[in-house]
C-alpha cells in the first residue's frame, strides 16, 4: 500500500496502547499514557504562531533547512537549533501545528523541515509538493511494532541532570528542622555511620517517631543547617539542609512502663531502630531524618514567567563553588509567593561594574549597565526560595548576581 500517513498511525496507536495495558499495572499504563503539560498561554501562543508562521528575523543565524532528531536530542535543544530564544519553543510547535499536536509527542528518527516564505518561517514533518515532486513512492507491508511511547517520546531538558539533585539539599525552616527525629546513638558506640549499619532515633515528644501505618518509613538524613539570607535586605530566608544519606524505619519509638528507684511508676522513652541504606557520607549522632518524598514524574517546559521578577542568586551548590557554571544549581531569592513555578526561565545578569570616567577632565564614577550572563531555570520552587538549573552561561555566576524576566 502506498503510505504516507504520520510516523505513529492511529492504528499504531491503538496496538502500543493494548500492549502497554497488558504488560502494566493500571496505575503505571496511566503514567505512561499521560500527556505532559501543555498551558492555555503557550497553545495560544502556538495557535497564533500556526497561522502566520516566525519572522525570518527570530530564527537562529544558522538555522539548518532540515533536521533528524536523533536519540539523546532535547525539545530545548531543538528549539535553540531554529530559534535565537530557545525558551520561546511553543513558536516551534506553533509552526507546525497541524502535524505536531504535543510537542512532547516527537521521536527520534522524525525529519523537521523549515520552510521559508513571504518574510515567514513554518516548520514542518514533510517537505512541501514543490520539494516533494521527485520523490518516489515507497511500499510496506503493516506490521505490528511494541515499544513505550512514554520512552521514545523527547523530554523538554535532560532531566538526569535534575532528578539526582532532587534528593539532596532541601529548604527547611528553622522550626520544621528542630522538630525533626534525630539519630541519638548507633550500635556498639560506633560515631560514624555508614550504609548497613543500624542506628537508634528520637521524634519530636509532640510527633513521635512511630511505624503506624499512615506515617512515612524512608527518610533522608540531613545536617549543617545553612541560612540562606537576602542579598539586599539580609534577611534569613530559609535554610538548606546537607543531604548526607538515607534510612528506613525498622522499629518505631514507644513507651516502657519502669518502676522508679523511689518505687513509684514512670515512662522510659524507647528509641526507634533505623537502618542507613543509602550514605553521601558518613553520618553521625545528631544528623537529623526527613520523610522521603513521593516520586513525581515532572516534565520541565521551559518558559518565561508570567508577571515581572526581579531577584539575584544567593547561593551555589557545592561548598566548594564560588562561581556557577553550565548545568550547575543555584539558590534565587524568589519563591512560588513571587509567582516562580516550575519550569520557568530568568536572564541571569552580571552587575555592571563602578569606574572612573575622566574622559572630561573631572574624575566621575559612574556605574557601566548590567550585561546579560546566561539563563536559568527554576526546577524546584519553595515559597521564598527557588533551585534553578544553569541553561546557558556567557561567564561564570556567582551570588548577588540578578535574574529577571528573559527578554521577549
Amino acid at each position: 500500500m502506498d503510505t504516507t500517513t504520520p510516523l505513529f498511525p492511529a492504528w499504531r496507536l491503538t496496538l502500543l496502547a493494548l500492549a502497554l495495558g497488558a504488560v502494566l499495572s493500571p496505575v503505571a499504563a496511566q503514567v505512561v499514557a499521560q500527556n505532559y503539560p501543555v498551558t492555555v498561554s503557550q497553545k495560544a501562543t502556538a495557535q497564533q504562531v500556526a497561522q502566520a508562521g516566525v519572522p525570518l528575523e527570530e530564527l537562529a543565524a544558522d538555522a539548518p533547512d532540515s533536521y533528524t532528531v536523533k536519540s539523546g536530542d532535547t525539545l530545548w535543544a531543538i528549539s535553540g537549533l531554529f530559534l535565537k530564544r530557545p525558551w520561546r519553543w511553543p513558536e516551534l510547535w506553533g509552526m507546525n501545528l497541524q502535524e505536531i499536536q504535543n510537542p512532547h509527542r516527537i521521536f527520534p528518527g522524525q525529519q523537521l523541515f523549515l520552510e521559508k516564505s513571504g518574510g515567514r518561517a513554518r516548520l514542518r514533518t514533510s517537505r512541501s509538493d514543490s520539494d516533494t515532486s521527485d520523490m518516489t513512492t515507497v511500499r510496506v507491508s503493516p506490521r505490528t511494532r511494541y515499544e513505550s511511547l512514554a520512552e521514545a517520546a523527547l523530554p523538554t531538558l535532560k532531566n538526569q541532570l535534575i532528578e539526582p539533585f532532587l534528593s539532596e539539599p532541601l529548604i527547611v525552616d528553622e522550626a520544621g528542622l528542630a522538630k525533626a527525629p534525630r539519630i541519638v546513638s548507633a550500635q556498639e558506640g560506633r560515631v560514624l555511620l555508614s550504609k548497613g549499619d543500624r542506628a537508634y532515633a528520637l521524634g519530636d515528644p509532640a510527633t513521635p517517631l512511630t511505624d503506624a501505618k499512615d506515617q512515612p518509613k524512608a527518610y533522608r538524613v540531613f545536617r549543617n543547617v545553612i541560612p540562606l539570607k537576602d542579598p539586599d535586605t539580609a534577611a534569613v530566608l530559609g535554610y538548606e539542609a546537607k543531604y548526607v544519606g538515607k534510612a528506613v524505619l525498622v522499629r518505631g519509638q514507644t513507651l516502657r512502663e519502669l518502676v522508679g528507684k523511689d518505687g513509684k511508676p514512670q515512662l522510659d522513652i524507647v528509641p526507634a531502630t533505623i537502618d542507613i541504606v543509602g550514605a553521601k557520607e558518613e553520618m553521625r549522632v545528631g544528623d537529623r531524618l526527613l520523610p522521603e518524598p513521593p516520586h513525581e514524574i515532572t516534565n520541565y517546559v521551559p518558559r518565561p514567567p508570567d508577571g515581572p521578577v526581579d531577584g539575584r542568586i544567593v547561593s551555589v551548590y557545592g561548598s566548594a563553588v564560588l562561581n556557577a557554571a553550565q548545568n550547575q544549581i543555584v539558590v534565587i531569592n524568589k519563591g512560588t509567593r513571587d509567582g516562580l513555578q516550575v519550569g520557568h526561565v530568568l536572564a541571569m545578569l552580571k552587575d555592571g561594574p563602578r569606574v572612573i570616567d575622566r574622559t572630561t577632565g573631572v574624575p566621575v564614577e559612574i556605574k557601566l549597565p548590567n550585561e546579560r550572563n546566561g539563563l536559568v531555570m527554576v526546577f524546584r520552587p519553595f515559597e521564598t526560595l527557588s533551585y534553578g538549573l544553569i541553561l546557558q552561561i556567557t561567564d561564570g555566576a556567582k551570588v548577588g548576581d540578578r535574574v529577571s524576566n528573559p527578554r521577549p
